[in-house]
């Protein structure tokens, strides 16, 4: 997809604020620093439209992100790394939960992981819960520039088998340095709106 035109709609903690467009949603899940916000700026063509934070979890809300008036990239808050009290937390899990399981338009969550490690336990969890409500998951695995690509097959090997991935699900490699991995990832987005 070539993008020219997208806005940042609204940032939403409850339902009644979430848009009503009825446009097909894509959300975007991974653990604080996995590059999320590095993600959807190289998907969508823009240097800083997703801040990208050296403190990581500073996304703390559900981000829409409007895509040439034809879909939704809904950023959540990462998991993981950062340093807020458990109440938080799940207040923020309970809000993740709430949007994933009831969102109608929801199409798929794209789930960001590292390339470079073995998924991590909230990686399974968050996998194993979207197996669990039966939402297709597009798994993209991040940072392969920083890995010899003679090594990238034993790396996907690794994150399909911890994830214990479905067959059906795609293990895409990519990265925003090199632009890797873009136009496979737009279209598993595509084939799913």
């Amino acid at each position: 997809m070539k993008v020219h035109n997208v806005e940042m709609v609204i940032s939403a903690v409850k339902p009644e604020q979430y848009p009503e467009d009825g446009l097909p949603e894509f959300a975007l899940a991974g653990r604080s620093n996995v590059g999320k916000s590095s993600f959807i700026n190289k998907m969508i063509g823009r240097k800083a439209l997703a801040r990208i934070s050296s403190k990581p979890g500073k996304t703390q809300t559900l981000n829409f992100y409007k895509i040439e008036e034809q879909l939704f990239f809904v950023d959540v808050p990462g998991y993981g790394y950062a340093k807020v009290s458990k109440k938080e937390r799940e207040a923020w899990g309970k809000m993740i939960e709430r949007y994933i399981t009831a969102r109608r338009v929801l199409r798929a969550v794209v789930l960001i992981v590292d390339l470079r490690h073995a998924p991590t336990q909230d990686d399974v969890m968050m996998y194993d819960f979207l197996k669990y409500y039966n939402i297709p998951a597009i798994v993209i695995a991040t940072k392969a520039d920083k890995i010899k690509k003679g090594n990238w097959e034993k790396h996907k090997k690794v994150v399909r088998e911890t994830l214990e991935m479905d067959k059906n699900d795609p293990l895409i490699v990519f990265s925003s340095e090199t632009g890797l991995g873009f136009e496979q990832a737009w279209t598993e987005i595509e084939k799913r709106m």
